[in-house]
């Protein structure tokens, strides 16, 4: 172990007033340890660990009466509390992590005293029922502490890396690259998007090369469609004559044909931000280095956030790895290939044959190939790519299955522990790839927490001999303090009670397809997960929940029995009682995963991404400076510190964080007032054509300086987590909140004459945009004498006709203060709404006359 974990620096300016216990805890507790660490060497560091474990024991064997255990299990409690409060106000880094290694410890030996005192006293075999449920459930709990350890151990130490600076070396010195962009039948729309972003790399031109690996061969008119895709925007098209081992035998064969020194894999739907090559071929100059991996980053919600309708309130499944496993792993020089938004070395590649075939997650059997070997990885931990989460959950479950699967073959296939070929993996490295491969097994155990507490209350079957209070003694300081070390951690990646929740909604099907790749891991195939599905209504997914169904109809049985227990059988009150506790702790955990399956339908076409840009809003006279609030590729919200008096379609250039621009013609929507001064105008695109939209693809996910998602303001509180899943009933019925469009148009001040059935009837135009018109006329009443009238007046029968035929009309517009001739046009009338002793007539101009007329009305929009 590196004595690297445990050396710090601090500064002794600015530090705030402190009591004397917090400095003795804060500051010189950590610096005494510095200095003893410091003088040891390896082997006496693990004496010193050999002492700790020794000093353990009385802590744990040491019996108690139930009296006692409270008061310890309380106390125990109060200092997990404490500890986190205290760490949750610092902001050394180096501080926390002894925090978190406290923790860890206390963690470790409530854990191996709640162990003891179940393997002591609390096995029930009394009958061969009750011995077989509690021979499955210590099953469970013992995969729940390895679980545990093994997470303690990838986190022992988190590393963060600095990115190589490409400055430092000769331009002719740099890496050659190929980007690969692999392909299946996936719409050419979204493959187009991550090879023009792909082109747009800051990179040499001479030294990078865009391919798209295309294995869709099922659509001929889509390959067609692509290959002229490829040759329009300037990348290369390459196709293999079979589909032999899916996604890595497609690159596999790249391999042979390309000519790069590194390669950049993306999958098709990982669009890369302008940065990425200059941020991560750096690393390449140390010659042991295989591969970078960067995080994945997904910019629409996936199943959790939408049909639990978090708002982004929750961190999403893929943050826990990215953002604190992966550099936990970096730290053993472990991290994982994930098969996206990494660059990998080919000649390294090669040397093990390739990415390997033999399982359906490839990516993570070719680093553990790599690491044999005695290769480095490097995990930067900066988003750099915008990718597409599966929007549907039999999607996302597909995906999760496939990963199950691929990790068990891996643990059958290498069986990373004891794997005797693998002669260069570190302990460590073994540690963690025996921690992921592993990790998919939580089906069957974490079904089994979920039916025991139902197995007593329905069946009298008891798997735990006096459960009770004294159980709960042991049990809660063992799962409270594990929150509260895992909290230090996790506070920003990982919610709590949120992990259980994905491990309810997953179980049956991991839980299946982890034990038949155990028997047989040649069973299963690689599946492509669908992107760009588009969910346009409320459905229930029943056929992916069904096992899921039947629990919690059991739990919630098992909740109804309850009143007869205390009834019939008052004398086990005290099990019964703690049983029913852990089935409402089930029962939330397993409505929140049903509701997970409930899909909500997405509201807008395109997904809309928070980014700050600068936006100039131009109309045919004048411009206005403005920031976007969220933008996607069909529409945008922008925020304006004025009111200006704008129509109804306006031009909205759009600036990204290194220059690039996307000028696109808009439609105003809505308009909302935020203050006094600020307005916030809603914009859908017109028609955009396609460099517009390619434009728009670089400016929204290429040209990034930061996505907003890199570090995580929101921070875990356990109770608000538990209410958040209690009350997701409630947010997935409510009704969805759609905004309305609104009519936005320039208000003017215009003579106006409406020619229908052979007259003229004059009046004033108040309202005018590209598309419609708003034009107020005088009418007839009981009291007017239209003798007296200039032009003649519309009658309550003329009002009538109108209204139901809609008829076209001519139209004359000009300037009040000016005598210059009208403009003629011609609309259809659309509405009428009578003002008493006036009538306001909404027309709309045509949308066959549009080119006729178009430069007509935005000529008389800049001069009205």
């Amino acid at each position: 172990m590196s004595f690297s974990l445990f050396k710090r620096s601090r500064s002794r300016q600015n530090r705030p007033h402190r009591s004397p216990v917090v400095r003795l805890l804060v500051d010189r507790l950590p610096r005494f340890f510095d200095r003893v660490l410091a003088r040891l060497g390896s082997n006496h560091l693990w004496w010193l660990i050999l002492l700790l474990v020794l000093l353990s024991i009385p802590l744990i064997t040491t019996p108690l009466t139930v009296r006692q255990q409270g008061i310890v299990a309380i106390a125990l409690i109060l200092v997990g509390q404490v500890v986190v409060r205290t760490e949750a106000k610092q902001s050394d880094k180096t501080v926390n992590e002894y925090f978190h290694l406290f923790l860890v410890w206390l963690s470790l030996v409530t854990t191996m005293r709640y162990l003891y005192y179940r393997f002591a006293y609390t096995l029930n075999f009394d009958t061969w029922v009750n011995g077989f449920f509690c021979v499955l459930l210590l099953g469970a709990e013992l995969y729940a502490v390895l679980t545990l350890v093994l997470a303690y151990f990838q986190t022992l130490k988190i590393k963060d890396r600095e990115t190589v600076d490409l400055a430092n070396y000769p331009q002719e010195q740099w890496f050659s690259v190929d980007v690969y962009i692999p392909t299946y039948n996936e719409p050419v729309d979204i493959v187009r998007k991550t090879a023009v972003a792909a082109l747009a790399m800051d990179y040499p031109e001479d030294k990078k090369q865009v391919y798209v690996l295309d294995d869709g061969r099922k659509y001929p008119e889509r390959r067609k469609k692509l290959k002229q895709m490829c040759e329009e925007i300037g990348c290369k098209m390459l196709i293999r004559p079979n589909n032999d081992h899916a996604k890595a035998g497609n690159i596999n064969t790249a391999f042979n044909t390309t000519k790069g020194d590194l390669v950049l894999i993306l999958d098709c739907d990982h669009i890369p931000a302008r940065e990425f090559l200059m941020r991560t071929v750096g690393f390449f100059y140390n010659p042991n280095v295989s591969f970078v991996q960067t995080p994945h980053w997904f910019y629409n919600p996936d199943p959790f956030e939408r049909n639990l309708q978090t708002k982004g309130e929750i961190p999403v499944m893929n943050e826990l790895f990215y953002k604190v496993l992966q550099k936990g792993n970096d730290f053993w020089n472990a991290c994982f290939f994930c098969g996206s938004a990494a660059v990998i070395r080919k000649t390294h590649a090669l040397e093990i044959g390739g990415i390997a075939v033999e399982t359906v997650t490839e990516d993570c059997h070719t680093a553990f190939r790599l690491h044999s070997l005695g290769y480095e990885s490097v995990y930067y931990d900066q988003i750099m790519i915008a990718g597409l989460a599966p929007e549907t959950f039999a999607s996302y479950v597909g995906q999760q299955v496939r990963w199950a699967r691929g990790m068990a073959q891996i643990l059958r296939l290498e069986f990373p522990l004891l794997n005797w070929k693998a002669k260069h993996l570190t302990l460590g490295q073994r540690i963690c790839y025996f921690s992921a491969t592993s990790h998919f097994f939580y089906g069957f155990p974490r079904l089994i927490y979920a039916v025991t507490p139902t197995l007593f209350l329905l069946f009298g079957i008891n798997p735990i001999q006096g459960l009770g209070i004294e159980t709960l003694f042991y049990a809660l300081p063992h799962l409270l303090i594990g929150l509260n070390a895992n909290y230090v951690t996790y506070k920003q990646v990982r919610f709590s009670f949120w992990n259980e929740v994905f491990e309810f909604v997953m179980s049956f099907q991991t839980g299946y397809v982890t034990l038949m790749a155990v028997i047989n891991p040649k069973l299963g195939s690689f599946n492509v997960t669908d992107k760009g599905v588009s969910v346009s209504k409320r459905s229930f997914d029943w056929q992916s929940v069904q096992g899921l169904l039947v629990v919690t109809a059991l739990v919630i049985a098992a909740l109804l029995a309850v009143p007869f227990w205390l009834l019939l059988r008052p004398e086990d009150s005290e099990a019964v009682l703690v049983n029913a506790m852990w089935c409402v702790f089930n029962s939330v955990l397993l409505i929140a995963g049903l509701l997970v399956a409930f899909e909500q339908p997405q509201q807008r076409p395109k997904h809309r991404l928070p980014r700050r840009l600068a936006v100039t809003v131009h109309t045919p006279d004048q411009s206005w400076p403005a920031e976007t609030v969220n933008i996607s590729e069909s529409g945008v919200l922008i925020a304006l510190d004025s009111w200006p008096n704008l129509p109804d379609q306006v031009d909205v250039e759009i600036v990204g964080d290194y220059g690039r621009r996307a000028l696109v013609p808009g439609q105003i929507i809505r308009k909302t007032p935020i203050s006094d001064h600020q307005v916030h105008l809603a914009i859908n695109f017109i028609n955009p054509t396609q460099a517009q939209l390619d434009d728009l693809t670089l400016v929204i996910y290429s040209d990034v300086r930061e996505w907003y998602s890199q570090k995580r303001a929101i921070a875990d509180r356990p109770m608000g987590s538990l209410g958040f899943l209690a009350t997701g009933l409630f947010r997935s019925f409510r009704e969805l909140n759609t905004q309305s469009s609104t009519k936005v148009r320039k208000q003017i001040r215009a003579t106006a004459q409406l020619y229908w059935e052979g007259k003229f009837y004059s009046g004033r135009a108040t309202e005018m945009g590209v598309m419609s018109l708003r034009v107020e006329l005088e009418r007839s009443t009981e009291f007017s004498d239209t003798t007296e009238q200039t032009s003649p007046l519309l009658t309550p029968e003329d009002l009538r006709r109108m209204e139901h035929d809609e008829p076209f009309v001519g139209l004359l517009l000009s300037q009040e203060s000016t005598n210059q001739l009208p403009q003629r046009l011609l609309a259809q009338i659309v509405d009428v709404e009578d003002l008493s002793d006036q009538v306001a007539i909404e027309l709309k101009f045509p949308d066959q006359l549009k080119q006729k007329q178009e430069t007509k009305i935005k000529q008389l929009l800049k001069v009205l």
